[in-house]
């Protein structure tokens, strides 16, 4: 099997691109960084320090790069079996028109074998809007090509790559924590479905989507802006007070119930699965800044995201809020001076006040019982 993925950073070559290579499938890098694409192509792999209750170095091997703005991209696509992608929301329509070129090729050349296009972002059905970028960008006489050969499967993925900290001067070496997951939606592949370790095949994606969005992120969240509030520096020092532990196992909790109301979810296993949670938050070989992990709070406290979107599945089900309550206030409080959203954040609160502020960047009824639980959290926090 062959696979190109597009994105050679940290999340890249540590994630997506060491499952296929220790997959044993060719892999090929696209990328624009010349300094990285050079060095793949001189050494033909590179070190991954892999992180839980040990430190390991791994090799990764077997590899090649290119740059994701020639026309080796267009004629990779024409033959490879599989496309993935670590680059990042905003950057899948960019790339969008290098894959229609590719695919376009891959049908005039009279390739008819099942191609699986996947895109590994920190996003919602990240790859069902790439297809829509790409059938932008390809002629309609393609479209019903696509359709018969190309699948494109959407998936979730879940493993913390820190900003590098490496005394090494590699400029390859990528250091991650030992837990990664990658799940996928099997009903959208083309083919037979690939057998890849680490790859996890589902047909209910949004379980996991949520359940991820709803325990590390949610978590992840409040342990940022808690940890800010209380004087801690890093995620492992905020997690480590029993005070934000608390609020913040509570609050997972809290989301979990939504999560096994809403998709039968075994009790003892979520349960399970919020304990591993706050054990890769206390990782010691993890250093992450509450600051860094609490930023762009306007998006983090916006309808669809990690605090409110579980807490309206708490109003939906009649189930209990107060630690996700305490969250939402302690995002309120967030402040960076690296942080455009964060300076706009406390420019509301200063004209509006809480409750008004809150209402327009959440959309939550302003007469609810959920917004007053909050602003009175808000001022009791401050």
């Amino acid at each position: 099997m062959k696979a190109l993925h597009f994105g050679a950073g940290n999340i890249g070559r540590g994630f997506i691109g060491k499952l296929l290579a220790d997959a044993g499938i060719a892999l090929t890098f696209a990328d624009v960084n010349q300094t990285v694409l050079d060095a793949l192509n001189a050494r033909k792999g590179y070190p991954v320090r892999v992180v839980g209750e040990q430190a390991q170095l791994e090799q990764v091997s077997g590899v090649d790069a290119i740059n994701s703005t020639s026309e080796e991209v267009i004629s990779k696509i024409a033959q490879v079996d599989i496309v993935t992608t670590a680059v990042g929301p905003q950057i899948l329509e960019r790339i969008a028109p290098g894959i229609a070129k590719g695919l376009a090729k891959r049908s005039d050349s009279g390739n008819t074998h099942p191609l699986n296009i996947i895109a590994c972002e920190n996003m919602v059905r990240g790859t069902s809007q790439l297809k829509g970028y790409v059938l932008n960008a390809l002629p309609a006489s393609y479209h019903p090509w696509v359709e018969q050969h190309v699948g494109f499967v959407d998936s979730a993925v879940d493993r913390i790559v820190p900003p590098a900290e490496s005394a090494s001067q590699d400029p390859l070496e990528v250091t991650v924590e030992t837990f990664s997951e990658w799940i996928v939606d099997k009903t959208q592949f083309k083919g037979a479905l690939p057998q890849i370790p680490g790859m996890e095949l589902t047909d209910n994606l949004m379980a996991f989507v949520e359940r991820k969005l709803f325990t590390l992120n949610t978590g992840h969240a409040i342990t940022a802006y808690l940890g800010q509030l209380y004087g801690h520096k890093t995620i492992r020092d905020a997690i480590l007070d029993k005070k934000v532990r608390t609020i913040v196992k509570g609050a997972m909790e809290e989301s979990g119930a939504v999560l096994i109301k809403r998709y039968q979810f075994d009790p003892a296993r979520h349960a399970a699965y919020i304990d591993k949670i706050i054990g890769r938050f206390e990782n010691p070989y993890l250093k992450d800044d509450v600051e860094r992990v609490g930023r762009q709070p306007l998006r983090k406290l916006s309808a669809g995201d990690r605090l409110i979107k579980p807490t309206l599945g708490t109003l939906e089900y009649h189930l209990p809020h107060a630690n996700l309550v305490t969250g939402i206030a302690a995002a309120m409080h967030y402040h960076s001076e690296q942080d455009p959203q964060a300076q706009e954040l406390a420019t509301l609160l200063a004209e509006k006040g809480p409750q008004a502020t809150l209402v327009q960047i959440s959309g939550l009824d302003s007469h609810s019982e959920v917004v007053a639980a909050v602003v009175k959290a808000y001022h009791t926090i401050k």
